[in-house]
């Protein structure tokens, strides 16, 4: 933790030497040399490194205090049949063995047992094995940690790739009336509409080689479910942020009346090519006060470049690194993250960034992963190939909840 404090001291220091470069130029009454913007953006490149550095220390201490506590009372079955309910095949720890011995040696290494158990399909060359629970959830774990939205979304797991109705509220009806005793006030119509999630497909191969497989000390099913959580992770923050709706997510910077319209839009302050102090402001204060409470401004790191230079009326800049371990920054007392994912191009009409009440932003995802074993096809290069398939959807469910930064 020690360690942790100091580098985000490192980090304040740096801000502090990027401030000095900024006030000096301010004080001189000039725009910034050539010699001194190179500085300043080398300055917040170390900055936005140190940052990432951080975060895998605090991942880590916070994996450490979780192996420290003590494990569940393991679940016992009534061998009478008295646990209340049916124990789920996919969650035993026979399964998940047989699931390791595919992952190790093959269909082969399985009885017809085993196969027909596992079997997503009818498929006489076995098709593809459904991963077991726990499998699965980790893996859904992993992708949490690789991604900020799914960390602060809705999330709901379904047992198989079927819909999630969302129902929103289309029409609400007007204020209570003031009346008499015998009249009951204004009839007014309440109309629901409804939106769908439907986990759409999502696929990657991953490599490893026979020695690895064979040698690795940490499982091969952790090895194969760390790679696959950071890539899909990677994949899904994406279809969070930007993709279109159509077979994947529908994303936060996609103007759509699905999801969030261009009424949410707010530009008002900002320049054709810069985010301003007074554009913040329009933004932050477009949100609700109940939504504010559990906001976060997302930006790409070259948009946070230019908000460490926002002064505000008192002369006090309005970015505010954290030296308290486990806090983040913060801008407008509001906290931000960084993603390379956020959209960063500085022109007209362009979004720049994002400010909102991430829970309502909602994913499904469902648990029915299928694990694919390719042998023949890498056997010149001594690799095993490993194809997961995940199936997961997700949208933006109430606009009023969000603010798209755009330029003017």
């Amino acid at each position: 933790m020690d360690a942790i404090i100091e580098k985000r001291q490192n980090v304040a220091n740096l801000v502090s030497n990027a401030r000095e470069i900024v006030d000096r130029a301010e004080k001189e009454k000039r725009s910034m040399a050539a010699d001194e913007v190179e500085q300043y953006d080398k300055i917040m490149d170390t900055i936005d490194e140190t940052k990432k550095q951080i975060d895998r220390m605090e991942k880590i201490a916070n994996l450490n205090n979780e192996l420290d506590q003590p494990l569940n009372e393991p679940t016992r079955i009534n061998p009478e049949g008295g646990q209340g309910k049916a124990q789920n095949k996919r969650a035993t720890d026979e399964y998940q063995n047989s699931f390791n011995k595919f992952l190790r040696s093959g269909l082969n290494s399985l009885n017809s047992s085993e196969i027909q158990n596992m079997q997503s399909t009818d498929d006489a060359d076995g098709g593809f094995l459904v991963a077991p629970e726990q499998f699965v959830s980790e893996l859904i774990q992993q992708v949490d940690d690789n991604v900020f939205i799914r960390q602060w979304a809705r999330k709901f797991s379904l047992e198989s790739a079927e819909s999630l109705g969302v129902p929103s509220l289309d029409q609400d009806f007007g204020d209570a009336d003031w009346v008499s005793e015998l009249r009951t006030g204004q009839k007014d119509d309440l109309k629901f509409g409804k939106r769908e999630l439907h986990p759409h497909p999502l696929a990657k191969r991953v490599l490893a080689s026979n020695k690895l497989i064979r040698i690795s000390k940490i499982g091969i099913d952790n090895l194969i479910r760390e790679r696959l959580g950071y890539k899909f992770g990677v994949t899904m923050e994406k279809a969070y942020l930007t993709g279109d709706g159509a077979n994947k997510p529908l994303g936060v910077f996609t103007a759509s009346n699905d999801g969030i319209s261009t009424s949410r839009d707010v530009a008002t302050g900002n320049t054709t090519t810069e985010i301003t102090f007074d554009g913040l402001i329009e933004s932050k204060y477009s949100l609700k006060d109940q939504y504010q409470r559990n906001a976060k401004w997302m930006f790409h790191r070259d948009a946070l470049k230019q908000i460490a230079k926002i002064k505000d009326s008192n002369g006090q800049y309005i970015w505010r690194p954290n030296v308290v371990a486990g806090e983040p920054d913060s801008i407008l007392d509001i906290p931000y993250y960084m993603s390379e994912f956020v959209p960063n191009t500085f022109s007209t009409g362009n979004y720049v960034g994002i400010l909102g009440d991430f829970s309502k932003y909602w994913i499904a995802d469902a648990l029915n992963m299928q694990v694919q074993r390719l042998v023949e096809l890498y056997a010149e290069t001594n690799q095993v190939g490993y194809i997961g398939r995940l199936e997961s959807d997700g949208m933006p469910v109430l606009e009023e909840a969000f603010a798209r930064i755009t330029l003017a």
